[in-house]
């Protein structure tokens, strides 16, 4: 007898608490802790219920930052250039093409004419 390779579902093994992939889990760490900072502050004005909705606020931004794709929709131009990629990604690139102050470089090819 021979043996097979059964396909199985594998999406939700690389999760952490259902909801968490890794990435997203370190995302919303990240953004998280820039909240803690503005929690820390307006603590310090009385504002304890404030600093943590804001806390709660920067968590979740970077979980959709981590965790979601940009939609595909046809009426705006960048989704329609970026659907189905990551917002993570999209954001990297742009930050490239800021930092090389908007030059693109295109190369064309010449040719010369005889006669």
């Amino acid at each position: 007898m021979g043996t097979y390779n059964v396909p199985r579902n594998v999406k939700g093994e690389g999760r952490i608490l259902f909801i968490f992939s890794t990435k997203s889990l370190i995302y919303t760490c990240i953004f998280g802790a820039v909240g803690l900072i503005f929690y820390f502050l307006f603590t310090l004005m009385k504002l304890k219920m404030v600093g943590i909705i804001i806390t709660l606020i920067f968590a979740l931004i970077g979980y959709i930052i981590g965790m979601f794709k940009m939609p595909e929709a046809a009426g705006l131009e960048i989704t329609r250039k970026t659907g189905g990629e990551n917002i993570d990604d999209v954001i990297k690139r742009y930050i490239k093409f800021k930092n090389r102050k908007k030059k693109l470089y295109v190369y064309t090819k010449e040719e010369k004419l005889n006669g």
